[in-house]
């Protein structure tokens, strides 16, 4: 009797046991910048100046008159490789003279020791050994073979096309109620204890409506680029490299400042297996994450629309809260279990869309529903890291 109570105990908690599942969904949220201008106001003019302007058609003439200099230069190179070789003929007999010299006198020395002296240096290799030096060898150089450049390695670029590569999210360049002005000299390299580095003085200034808002510089500090000497590295390739990482710095600088930017955001949200009793609460995590997944922030209308279909799965949450029973009945259909899912998954998806105000206030009643009750280990710690997050500035 005393096991049959037991299995039918046990089956009675697991008929009123929830299964509760979670899963990761990724969406878009627009990054506010630290300066909101309004829709109608979002014109952008970019001004650069530097010292660039360059085509490929200047790479390849330049490419093509190099090989011309060097074929001019080529008898020159001949005769003296041919000079040179004629010295190292000289050297060579000279060095020849010199071994044969240096053999002699070790061998006359060699013979004033005992026999039993030279056999044990000769054991080991120590006798003497007449050893002439290799004869050089001509080598004719090559003549100059033109090769075309490789564009990726030239700084192919103008003032026009700096100035199409910088952009601001959510701005066109329509006009000019956000007017940047960029300044870029030419990289300095410098050597310092065999490595080299380099600096590439840079001025930004930005004004909204005419008012002046940024007027600062960057990149004025010579930073590493390679450890090999300057005069061992490919500079023009070193030049590109680097006027592209200042290009995408300040697309990053003006965007954090003025552009309407779409952030990648990853949330778990929890749901509860249907087993008939709830029908509404499936619905609502289709509405919620589906809808979403639509975010799109440089679609205004479509995000609306996504967000107003969203909101059905919150309203649904927001009502089986209030039919939640947290105290009395933990068999019952809407118990606190549902609740507290219901909760995080509110706290969790209002934090994750930046409505903090909403998120704290579904914190504050999730912490008076449950003055008494315990949490798990993991419940706790993410409960107490959603809390940091609402309250961090």
């Amino acid at each position: 009797m005393k096991h049959l109570f037991l299995t039918l105990l046990l089956i009675t908690s697991y008929g009123f046991s929830q299964n509760i599942s979670s899963e990761n969904i990724d969406f878009l949220i627009l990054k506010q910048p630290k300066e909101n201008i309004d829709v109608a106001n979002r014109l952008l003019k970019v001004t650069v100046t530097s010292p660039y302007n360059v085509t490929a058609d200047d790479v390849i003439k330049k490419s093509k008159a190099d090989h011309q200099a060097a074929l001019d230069n080529y008898s020159t190179v001949l005769a003296n490789s041919e000079k040179e070789f004629k010295q190292k003929l000289v050297d060579h007999d000279e060095e020849v003279v010199k071994a044969k010299e240096k053999f002699e006198m070790e061998s006359a020395e060699f013979k004033k020791l005992s026999m039993l002296e030279r056999l044990t240096m000769t054991e080991q290799g120590k006798n003497p050994k007449l050893v002439n030096p290799i004869k050089p060898v001509y080598v004719k150089p090559t003549p100059p073979v033109y090769r075309e450049p490789n564009l990726n390695d030239h700084i192919i670029v103008n003032n026009s096309v700096l100035s199409s590569q910088i952009n601001v999210e959510g701005f066109t360049k329509d006009g000019s109620y956000l007017d940047v002005a960029v300044n870029i000299s030419e990289v300095q390299f410098q050597d310092n204890a065999g490595q080299t580095f380099a600096n590439q003085p840079t001025t930004l200034v930005v004004k909204v409506n005419g008012v002046e808002k940024i007027n600062t510089k960057f990149f004025e500090e010579f930073k590493f680029i390679s450890s090999s000497p300057s005069n061992n590295i490919n500079k023009a390739l070193e030049e590109k490299n680097h006027l592209n990482k200042v290009v995408a710095f300040l697309n990053q600088y003006l965007n954090d400042n003025f552009g309407f930017q779409s952030m990648k955001k990853t949330i778990k949200l929890e749901k509860v297996k249907n087993k008939g009793e709830y029908d509404d609460l499936e619905k609502a995590h289709v509405f919620v994450t589906t809808n979403l997944k639509k975010l799109q922030p440089s679609e205004p209308e479509r995000t609306a629309a996504a967000v107003t279909a969203m909101q059905k799965g919150i309203d649904i949450w927001l009502d089986t809260l209030t039919k939640v029973d947290f105290k009395k009945d933990s068999k019952s259909v809407l118990n606190a279990k549902i609740g507290r899912y219901i909760y995080f998954n509110l706290i969790r998806l209002n934090l994750g869309m930046n409505r903090k105000a909403d998120a704290e206030k579904y914190l504050n009643e999730f912490q008076e529903n449950y003055i008494g009750l315990k949490l798990s280990y993991d419940e706790q710690n993410e409960l107490k890291a959603l809390e940091s997050e609402i309250y961090k500035k």
